[in-house]
């Protein structure tokens, strides 16, 4: 999460109390310690709610209404992860710092600053429909329910009850990580202002969807294949939701989230991608000098306000300490006082109450008009989704909430923040503005992070002229190797099979001409001339002659990864990581040689194959992988003191449709680890094989064949 990353800058300025209060806070602390309690409460079955387990241990909810799924989705996340939601639901609430110390403490004052949990508490009620209320508070019943059934886990005795408003305030929080503005808040606090604040891309994350047109037989494939982190905040927890109402989805969410994020129905499905455009902008104020609370626009001094916010942090044991620090906003959001002047900052999930909303019905609708007229609530601020269904129709869309902005204005960079012409208002840009292909002759659309209008082939693509342009998409020739990859790929076919399908999905070669959006002429990295660098010319041509993949057994994969790695690192730290930025002969032959002596220490040879490196652990499972840095079965890895890399993030949950009219959708899925993170639990690691060998389990929308092939189904508790 981006706010652990600012411990310094968070914890610089924070008033502490004085010894003396500090000593009378303990007293207290000790006298007054309170514990959860479950006296008086009694906890019986909800016997109209039943969750099967299936073989994998995926929850299939069933109930007579959406928001007794609801609950029993989380009770069953609850069951699987509860960590998870209390690590959430603490920083929301400010808590998280009396549960790990300091490093809690950046998450509690970052969300203070945000003031996403005061915008979900004033807003939600009149934002949300009566029936999403109702869902989210069943949600949260869940997961109080849980709470008072096994007080032991319970990390921080006053987290609890959680409401609805905290619900939604975790949807905003995800949608700041997602939409990329928690990126812009960090550079503030690190004083990193500079001057293309757009310039950090998402790693990744992959969606196709190829209609009956292109493929064999009657049917249209869909491809969800998001690259998440793999364990924590943001990982994704597969679950199926059936209603007597209708709803019947199965797909990801996040622990926490009340609702799938991209599934499929028995109609349609979908998938999302991180778009990189304008979500979030920071302004330069103008303070008065004499006064730093005094700040001018448009010729009239205004005064920013200033509020004291409070959290605790936990020191040894029970032992906690108040902390104090200053909270300012100005007229056009959340302000900061830094040593490089005061700057504002606004962000569109700010204003993300009803994404939950939204998300609902995505899920229950049951066509393209359904989908479109969720589209339309233009709640969701953020992320490119890639459509299909059983009628065979496919759609890409640039999804984003824009406010109008001032084309006059340079809104990549810091704009000025003295004239109320650069405030963000409640107009948006419509829907029907933005980048997006439905049903093109092609019949194909994909994205895996590159420009939107590079979205299907070159006669089908959205123009980029006809486009706004101050909303900060990615140009038309900011592609990246997966999409020129899966473009090399799919101009191979005139139709597909499934599995042809499967193998451009599961791809892992780099394309014929290598570019990243940051490195435009990446492809330097494999045609250096080995006469001119003696001392590496073995591995100079070891990568002059590697045939790009990284698979398993290559030799030659470790070498490329861990010098682009290092090249990525050296332009990052040098404030080179830019969009179109290029490359040095001596960027690539420094970091190869780093890279070179890596190997060399870690495994005693330049040519370690690539299962050497690259592992797949939690537990007692340790299995080699395919995949690499931006290839299309992506894969990334944090080194480990022996040496190996275990993987982290890149390809997570996988979903993979075959839509045909004529029958439920025929639905595979994965995911990295398995449906748990109890390290106890059977279905802790129980995926992971299939995971690392690119195989898929078969899932099923039928109830009928859940009840069938369910190990276990029972009813959560609910408190009498």
């Amino acid at each position: 999460m981006i706010f652990i990353h600012s411990i310094s800058i968070i914890l610089c300025s924070i008033e502490v109390l004085s010894e003396m209060q500090m000593r009378y806070c303990y007293l207290i602390l000790i006298s007054q310690l309170t514990f959860f309690s479950c006296r008086d409460v009694v906890l019986i079955p909800d016997e109209e709610i039943t969750i099967y387990r299936d073989t994998w241990g995926v929850p299939h909810i069933h109930a007579p209404t959406d928001e007794q799924v609801a609950y029993g989705l989380a009770w069953a996340t609850a069951e699987d992860d509860f960590n998870t939601i209390q690590e959430q639901m603490l920083a929301l609430s400010g808590k998280y710092g009396e549960h790990i110390g300091k490093d809690g403490l950046i998450a509690d004052f970052g969300i203070h600053f945000m003031d996403i949990m005061n915008v979900a508490e004033k807003e939600y009620l009149e934002t949300l429909s009566p029936k999403v209320l109702k869902v989210i508070s069943s949600y949260a019943a869940g997961i109080n329910a849980f709470a008072k059934a096994f007080p032991e886990e319970v990390y921080v005795n006053e987290l609890f009850p959680v409401g609805p408003e905290d619900i939604i305030a975790g949807y905003m929080l995800g949608l700041v990580e997602i939409s990329g503005a928690g990126t812009d808040f960090q550079k503030i606090l690190n004083g990193e202002i500079i001057k293309d604040l757009k310039s950090n891309f998402p790693k990744g994350s992959n969606a196709i969807a190829i209609s009956k047109n292109k493929t064999i037989g009657d049917e249209t494939f869909l491809a969800i294949n998001s690259h998440q982190p793999l364990e924590g905040w943001y990982s994704w927890y597969e679950a199926h939701l059936i209603s007597g109402e209708g709803q019947n989805i199965l797909g990801g969410t996040f622990p926490g989230g009340a609702t799938i994020f991209h599934g499929t129905n028995e109609y349609l499905g979908w998938a999302h991608t991180v778009n990189h455009a304008d979500f979030s902008d920071v302004y330069k104020l103008d303070v008065d000098p004499e006064n730093e609370l005094r700040y001018q626009v448009d010729g009239e001094w205004l005064t920013l306000e200033k509020e004291s916010v409070w959290a605790w942090m936990k020191v040894l044991g029970p032992v906690k300490i108040p902390i104090k620090r200053a909270k300012y906003t100005s007229i056009y959001g959340p302000a900061f006082i830094t040593d490089q002047g005061t700057y504002a900052w606004s962000f569109a999930a700010h204003n993300a109450v009803g994404a939950v909303e939204q998300w609902y019905h995505m899920g229950r609708s049951e066509s393209l008009e359904d989908f479109r007229t969720a589209l339309n609530l233009q709640e969701i601020p953020c992320t490119n989704i890639v459509y299909a269904d059983r009628e065979h129709n496919i759609m890409y869309i640039s999804n984003g909430v824009f406010p109008l902005r001032e084309e006059k204005y340079q809104w990549r960079e810091v704009v000025p923040g003295d004239t109320r012409e650069t405030i963000w208002t409640e107009e948006k840009l419509d829907i029907d503005s933005i980048p997006q292909v439905i049903n093109p002759s092609s019949g194909y659309v994909f994205n895996t992070n590159n420009t939107p209008f590079s979205s299907s082939d070159s006669f089908d693509n959205p123009r980029y002229e006809a486009i706004d342009r101050v909303n900060g998409y990615q140009a038309p020739h900011l592609e990246n190797n997966r999409s020129l990859r899966f473009l090399e790929l799919i101009a191979q076919y005139d139709s597909l099979g499934y599995q042809d399908f499967k193998d451009v999905k599961y791809d892992v070669q780099y394309p014929s001409k290598l570019r990243q959006p940051e490195i435009a002429n990446l492809e330097l990295m494999l045609s250096l001339s080995p006469d001119e660098h003696e001392g590496l010319s073995t591995p100079i041509k070891l990568l002059n002659n590697w045939n790009r993949r990284c698979d398993k057994d290559s030799k030659v994969a470790p070498l490329f990864l861990l010098t682009l790695h290092q090249i990525n690192q050296k332009l990052k730290s040098e404030g080179r990581f830019i969009r179109d930025g290029r490359i040095t002969e001596e960027d690539v032959t420094s970091s190869l040689n780093i890279a070179v002596n890596e190997l060399a220490t870690d495994f005693g040879t330049l040519t370690p194959a690539l299962s050497q490196v690259m592992r797949h652990t939690r537990g007692a499972v340790n299995l080699p992988l395919n995949g690499g840095t931006d290839v299309l079965g992506a894969i990334y890895g944090k080194k480990q003191e022996d040496g190996t890399y275990r993987a982290t993030a890149g390809e997570s949950y996988i979903q993979l449709v075959r839509f045909n009219s004529d029958q439920l959708p025929i639905i595979e899925t994965v995911n990295a680890f398995g449906s748990s993170a109890d390290p106890d639990s059977p279905h802790y690691t129980d995926q992971m094989e299939l995971f690392a060998n690119q195989k898929l389990k078969p899932m099923t929308l039928s109830l009928d064949e859940v009840k069938k092939q369910s190990v276990r189904n029972y009813h959560p508790l609910k408190i009498q």
